[in-house]
């Protein structure tokens, strides 16, 4: 009984260290505040991408529209930015039907302007005007994009430092940040290839979109 005692215990010991762990969620040195911006669900979301490894490899946004924030992290799960966000105009979860073909056209109905909730995996790219933009899914023209020039400058940089958060759904359905933190950390971290996007849902249940993982 003692020799086989000792003989599992070799068995567990190895298969521990044969796993590597999880990656931790941490902020970079000198940012920690950055770290507590972390709402109780984006965190326990990002634990759980990083445990089941979902993120493949690759730098991970998860945006949660309850809150209207987004986080950036790199492959490693290292929080590298959070930032307040504008949302689209409509609450829900789901794509509108031939949404993209309607803000091809530069108008996208009121009624349409959701932010889909799921998983996507994004690729940095261009829109119709030549702004550099992280497509989250092209085809439904759903993108990560810079605070843009115009009348409604002010009145949007206004809106997304607002603590109403009501009041940061304006968008077409895109996520919009801050022109600084898309040039110094969106740019940097999901600009050079593929990355992962998690957008939490607001009306349904994470199980009901991220069943899988």
């Amino acid at each position: 009984m003692q020799w086989t005692s000792r003989v599992l215990a070799a068995v567990l010991l190895a298969a521990a260290t044969a796993l590597p762990a999880a990656a931790s969620i941490s902020a970079p040195p000198g940012d920690a505040d950055i770290r507590t911006t972390l709402t109780s669900e984006a965190r326990e979301f990002a634990d759980t991408v990083l445990r089941s490894r979902d993120n493949r490899g690759r730098p991970f946004v998860i945006v949660d529209k309850r809150q209207a924030q987004m986080y950036v992290f790199n492959a490693a799960g290292r929080l590298k930015g959070a930032t307040p966000v504008l949302l689209g105009e409509a609450v829900g979860d789901q794509t509108a039907p031939n949404v993209g073909e309607y803000a091809q056209q530069g108008f996208v109905p009121p009624q349409m302007r959701t932010t889909p909730a799921g998983r996507f995996v994004s690729e940095p790219g261009i829109n119709h005007t030549g702004e550099h933009v992280i497509w989250v899914d092209y085809d439904s023209a759903f993108a990560i994009h810079r605070l843009r020039p115009g009348s409604a400058h002010r009145a949007r940089a206004e809106r997304m430092k607002s603590p109403n958060v009501s009041g940061r759904r304006v968008s077409a359905g895109c996520v919009v940040v801050p022109v600084d933190f898309y040039e110094n950390v969106v740019q940097r971290w999901l600009g050079e290839g593929r990355s992962i996007v998690y957008v939490l849902p607001e009306t349904a249940s994470l199980r009901q979109v991220f069943n899988a993982l």
